[in-house]
């Protein structure tokens, strides 16, 4: 009998296959790649949320079980896959610089905001008021680690890729039947490809489409992440990343010429000199409407679970989310409240 089987190998699947290998636990993964939030999300992971001047929510706990996790991960798949590179937030003005003084202030975000103004001038950025510098920050390859992990799936056998069919899913008291498997759990990991889903699809997950680009900018010089209406994130080799935007009503992972108008003008307010697009992607991001994922066991059947709705801060949330659904499930203890699709019950 296989422990688990999970559907979904994005970053919510690989940090789910990563507690149970830490547990000697076994698995099988089914992913047939029609989610790609992960493969181009923007990566970055940031404690403070920057529009409100505000903690992410669990903040502390998320960096220190995110740190370990991709450290492991880099020694497991033998590349680099964190870059712990800060990120600058461009002052418009001098209220601006005053607002991020009072919000540094705040015992919450004092280990996150530097107080000191930064005065580095970029080639091709115009900042007369200079950069407030955010602690604790950078980015994780996102694409490199899907790769590469999917290639360690595969060289343990432990990858099938494919359709999951939901219908072939036989439930008993305590496991279930698919595809001549026996098997003890299910956890679904499907990000947005969730609505598919006959077990899970009353939760209200409402996907958000973002789209990026990869440029090339020869005259721009900056090597932290620049963040005002747009990201700016150094790649190497005159390469950055650029986004995001936030499409509510688009569901598809095609890129729009809206999307790319969008952040055209975006990128022009930034920065000064000329830029070619090597690349504009598009992906849905599986967000809930009250900003906390998705966790918990299904209402009837015991051995049926989720680990979804990470949203646009599934770099810091993967890994600590995965911990507790493992912990819950194996070792009965009990998911925060606000987390737990428990608080969607009247839903069903």
């Amino acid at each position: 009998m296989v422990d688990y089987i999970i559907v979904g190998s994005g970053l919510a699947g690989i940090a789910f296959a990563e507690a149970l290998l830490q547990h000697g636990k076994t698995f099988i993964v089914f992913d047939n790649h029609s989610q790609n939030s992960t493969q181009i999300a923007g990566g970055l992971y940031n404690p403070v949320i920057l529009k409100r001047f505000s903690q992410v929510w669990n903040a502390n706990t998320q960096l220190h079980t995110a740190s370990k996790f991709y450290s492991s991960l880099e020694q497991k798949l033998d590349l680099q896959l964190d870059f712990k590179i800060p990120i600058y937030r461009k002052f418009f003005s001098v209220e601006e610089q005053n607002n991020w003084f009072a919000a540094s202030d705040k015992p919450s975000l004092t280990p996150f905001l530097s107080t000191k103004i930064i005065t580095t001038k970029y080639n091709s950025i115009e900042s007369p008021f200079g950069f407030g510098e955010v602690l604790e920050t950078g980015y994780v390859d996102t694409e490199a680690l899907l790769i590469n992990y999917h290639k360690y799936l595969q060289k343990n056998n432990w990858l099938r890729e494919s359709d999951f069919n939901y219908d072939a899913v036989k439930i008993f008291e305590n496991h279930l039947e698919y595809e001549n498997e026996k098997v003890r759990h299910i956890v679904f990991a499907e990000g947005f490809g969730m609505h598919a889903n006959p077990f899970f699809s009353y939760l209200p997950l409402d996907g958000t489409k973002g789209e990026l680009f990869i440029i090339r900018a020869i005259d721009l010089e900056v090597n932290v992440i620049i963040n005002t209406s747009v990201f700016i994130l150094p790649l190497g080799n005159h390469l950055y990343k650029v986004g995001a935007t936030y499409n509510w009503e688009d569901k598809s992972n095609t890129p729009t010429e809206q999307g790319k108008q969008e952040l055209i003008e975006r990128l022009k307010e930034l920065i000064t000199c000329d830029f070619e697009i090597i690349d504009h992607l598009a992906g849905v991001r599986p967000t809930v409407k009250d900003r906390r994922p998705l966790l918990g066991t299904h209402h009837i059947h015991k051995n049926v679970h989720i680990l979804n709705g990470l949203g646009t801060r599934g770099v810091m949330l993967a890994p600590s989310m995965a911990i507790d659904l493992f912990n819950f499930i194996e070792n009965k203890e009990p998911l925060d409240k606000a987390i737990d699709i428990k608080r969607y019950e009247s839903k069903k």
